[in-house]
């Protein structure tokens, strides 16, 4: 395909998803109000505990540019599986069909990681907030007066940083299907990559209750090791792959002097 026909699917693609996430975003504008309610939960956990916390609209057009940053952020949520599938519909002419099958199989995949990243970041979010926000002094006489876009920009940050790292196991196969790195790389770095998920878990959960980040844990651990399991089931196949090549190359060479010997015996 020509360069200017290229450059003219790629702005057809983009021009599709931007419309497909400004769509999610008008659906975003609607629900403003329940998602808003939905997010401050933390803030009013806090305030059951007796401390004096609000969320402070500081500017005029505060409240207009919330409610545009959520809606923005709720359309590109929602429209995920659209915009994806225009970037595959994009690079997929230009694949083999191996790898318009890895391809779809990545992209399948990290739909459901990500989610499942978002939803456990949800969980730790309230323990979080409590432990950025303890040291204010309890009583009428002190509070904490939160700038409602500083508040949404920090929750919006930790949900994408839970979701992003639940796509890191799907980064380790992919960088063991591209030949980049071998899986026992990732087994023999087995203990620092527990230890440091533990950290981090506990970081996100800091309460008394060490069930409570044993549970955040425990499924980043598993993805790893599952990850681990892929990229060596993957280098096993291709280890197989590459002796039977070899052989198949050593049988071609071992019966061509042969081959060619016989036939010179023949015409003589």
């Amino acid at each position: 395909m020509p360069l200017g026909d290229h450059l003219r699917e790629l702005r057809k693609r983009i021009i599709l998803a931007c419309a497909g996430i400004v769509v999610g975003a008008i659906g975003g504008w609607f629900l403003y109000l329940p998602i808003y309610e939905l997010l401050q939960q933390p803030v009013a956990d806090l305030q059951a505990r007796g401390i004096n916390t609000s969320l402070n609209f500081s500017g005029v057009g505060t409240s207009f540019d919330v409610a545009l940053r959520m809606a923005a952020f709720v359309g590109l949520l929602v429209s995920s599986p659209w915009w994806i599938y225009q970037l595959w519909a994009f690079l997929s002419p230009g694949l083999k069909k191996n790898e318009r099958r890895w391809a779809l199989g990545v992209i399948g995949a990290g739909v459901p990681l990500f989610a499942g990243g978002i939803y456990m970041a949800w969980i730790a979010l309230p323990n979080t907030f409590l432990l950025l926000t303890q040291f204010v002094p309890e009583g009428q006489t002190s509070s904490a007066l939160i700038d409602v876009g500083t508040y949404f920009k920090f929750v919006i940050q930790f949900l994408l940083v839970f979701g992003i790292a639940f796509l890191l196991p799907l980064i380790l196969v992919v960088l063991n299907f591209l030949g980049v790195v071998k899986g026992i790389t990732w087994l023999k770095g087995w203990r620092w990559a527990v230890i440091v998920i533990f950290v981090l878990a506990a970081l996100a959960t800091p309460t008394a209750d060490a069930v409570t980040f044993i549970m955040m844990a425990l499924p980043i651990i598993a993805l790893y090791f599952l990850a681990v399991g892929i990229c060596m089931l993957n280098d096993r196949r291709r280890a197989k792959r590459a002796a039977k090549e070899d052989a198949e190359l050593d049988a071609a060479l071992a019966d061509g002097p042969s081959s060619g010997g016989s036939s010179s015996d023949t015409e003589s």
